[in-house]
Formats: C-alpha cells, structure tokens, sequence
C-alpha cells in the first residue's frame, strides 16, 4: 500500500483529528523505538490501553518497515552518538574470526547511542507526524 493510500485510510476515519493525530504520533514513536521486535504488539497494546483508532496507530509504528529501517536506526544511532559526544563509534572488527559472542561485545559501545538516538528521533517524529496529520485532517474536512 502506498503513502496516499494510507493518508486516504487515515484520513477517512470517523473520529476527532486531536485523537486521530494522537495515534498516528504515538505509533510513530512506537515504530522509532529502540524496543526492535514488539512494535507491532506495542502498538496494538497502547491503542486498546488508551482507545486510540488501532489502524492509524499501526499506520504509524509501520513508519519503520524493512526499506526504512536500516536508514532511521541507523541515522539515530549516529545522532545518539553525536549527543553523546563519541568520535569513534564503528568497532574495528576482524570479520573472518567472529562468533555471535564477540559481534555483541564490539557493538555494545553502540547501545546507549542507538537508544539515546532513536528516542529522540522518535519524539521528534511523533510531534512532526501529530502536526501533520492533524493538519490534513482538517483540511480534508473543510
């Protein structure tokens, strides 16, 4: 499904644009997250838990698919760093004799930026994503 597809989708629900905004902000955070893995059931969970429109939110945790997911983890993970203040943040690595073991030990340094990063990515998206779609909901109806 493209993007307009999706924004017809949000777009089309019978709800408050302050409520749909919400849950596409929230799934975006959600989708940005550090917490790889249970987006989906993150997101699922915070919409029943807050009775936000479950669509929109998934809408937005969906953000972060398989072709965007290496650019913005990777993009907040650098960013994370440079608030960090770390120069040097990819180990020197001898590929031909690594075990799982030792790939987790080279890129632990790499954890506390990816967090810091990909949080405040994160929560700067999800205000962006509010603003948006609140804005075109609006707009849509007149």
């Amino acid at each position: 499904m493209h993007f307009r597809d999706r924004l017809r989708q949000i777009l089309s629900i019978k709800e408050s644009p302050h409520r749909i905004a919400v849950a596409f902000a929230i799934g975006v955070f959600i989708g940005m997250s550090p917490l790889l893995g249970i987006h989906t059931v993150l997101g699922i969970a915070v919409s029943w838990m807050f009775k936000l429109n479950r669509i929109v939110t998934l809408i937005g945790v969906f953000i972060t698919n398989p072709w965007t997911i290496v650019p913005i983890y990777t993009f907040g993970t650098w960013l994370g760093a440079r608030l960090m203040q770390i120069d040097h943040i990819m180990p020197d690595i001898d590929w031909s004799h690594i075990s799982m073991l030792g790939l987790i030990r080279e890129f632990r340094p790499l954890l506390m930026p990816f967090v810091v990063g990909n949080t405040l990515l994160g929560v700067v998206s999800a205000v962006l994503g509010y603003l948006v779609i609140y804005k075109a909901v609006k707009r849509s109806r007149g």
